[in-house]
């Protein structure tokens, strides 16, 4: 794991996944594995629950050292609640909305969110192809925080390649979670490399 977290040692920070095989069909890591990735780690830790009870869990990512937290609407009794408490031990915070998640009802939350992951994958596999027809939701979601002068990162998470990567941009996304077109073939740095040189040159020291 260590010489993996190395080779993408030029990325911005490690996206990790915890799934609890309820919330999702998988299972990954827990607070212990996540523990010893920051241990470790050459960048800062993006932590992605895919988990049931985020409301309870999610703080003691924060609490291990985690930069950021991001947890799911769909699992969390209290999204407020839940975002303060993991900013409350100085990590961001994160909402994350499945695909057949109307983005409108959790507006307000958004004002409170260092972060919205907007899922272009149904959470719990890699692999899967960018769903395309999610980008009207990144839209919306940037021009509502345009609207009202809010600055949280907009993520998108599931098939992101370099020729998927600047559908995204062009339509809100600014943070970018690469899987397969990172590891699935040749060097994950020059992966990433990849990755930032699909965006047209003037706009690559924005993403």
């Amino acid at each position: 794991m260590e010489a993996e977290l190395q080779s993408i040692a030029t990325a911005d920070a490690v996206h990790v996944d915890v799934m609890d095989n309820h919330f999702v069909p998988a299972l990954t890591f827990g607070p212990q594995m996540v523990k010893r990735i920051i241990e470790v780690s050459p960048v800062p830790l993006d932590v992605h629950l895919m988990i049931e009870h985020p409301d309870r869990f999610a703080p003691g990512y924060a609490e291990l050292g985690a930069q950021s937290v991001t947890f799911h609407v769909e699992a969390a009794a209290d999204v407020g609640a839940t975002m303060s408490a993991i900013q409350s031990h100085g990590s961001h915070a994160g909402i994350a909305l499945k695909p057949g998640t109307p983005l409108e009802p959790y507006l307000d939350f958004v004002h409170q969110a260092d972060m919205v992951l907007i899922m272009t994958v149904e959470p719990g596999a890699g692999g899967q192809a960018f769903m395309q027809d999610m980008m009207p939701k990144v839209e919306a979601l940037r021009e509502y925080l345009e609207d009202n002068g809010l600055t949280p990162l907009v993520e998108v998470d599931g098939g992101i390649t370099t020729q998927t990567l600047p559908i995204a941009w062009r339509h809100g996304a600014n943070t970018f979670v690469a899987g397969s077109s990172v590891f699935g073939h040749g060097a994950p740095a020059h992966n990433i490399r990849d990755l930032r040189q699909s965006l047209p040159p003037h706009e690559r020291n924005t993403a």
